[in-house]
């Protein structure tokens, strides 16, 4: 299954140490080279860079449909419409996107996604990880990853585990 992701979930596992989760979960991730630019370029020197330009199965792709890009990017910042262009061009089973307006429009484009939190239910089901909270807890502390109580406890009841 091809699997692309947007910038978020890759900064923020890389900021709390927990990046290689994505590669045990789904093996290779393709992102496009606007997210690319942003983490390694940009953010140079922050979490995320020197592995998105190490690792071996983080793959940047080259966007083709540059008027999809564009037309994306009257509602969209340019690594979520990349993104989405990517995955719909790749036909990825699954794109890893966190933001609001990127998760509505990559869903009224048929694309499958999941976010970073549905990525650590999907590790704690398959066994990759014991606990979600202790990570859950760092992304906020650490990443300042921003959750609603709401959602936030709706992951630990997903996951089994308590306040």
């Amino acid at each position: 299954m091809i699997v692309v992701s947007d910038t978020s979930p890759i900064i923020n596992l890389a900021t709390i140490g927990q990046l290689d989760l994505l590669r045990q979960l789904y093996g290779v991730i393709a992102i496009p080279e606007s997210v690319y630019q942003e983490i390694a370029v940009t953010g140079s020197g922050e979490a995320g860079s020197k592995e998105v330009q190490a690792l071996d199965w983080i793959e940047t792709k080259k966007v083709t449909n540059r008027l999809q890009v564009m037309a994306l990017q009257i509602e969209l910042d340019k690594g979520e419409a990349e993104a989405i262009s990517l995955a719909l061009e790749l036909k990825a089973g699954l794109l890893l996107l966190d933001e609001r307006r990127g998760r509505m429009v990559a869903s009224r484009m048929g694309l499958k996604l999941v976010g970073l939190l549905g990525c650590l239910i999907e590790a704690k089901h398959k066994g990759l990880i014991s606990s979600i909270k202790p990570i859950l807890d760092k992304l906020i502390l650490e990443a300042g990853f921003w959750v609603t109580e709401n959602l936030y406890a709706r992951v630990l009841q997903t996951a089994g585990e308590q306040l």
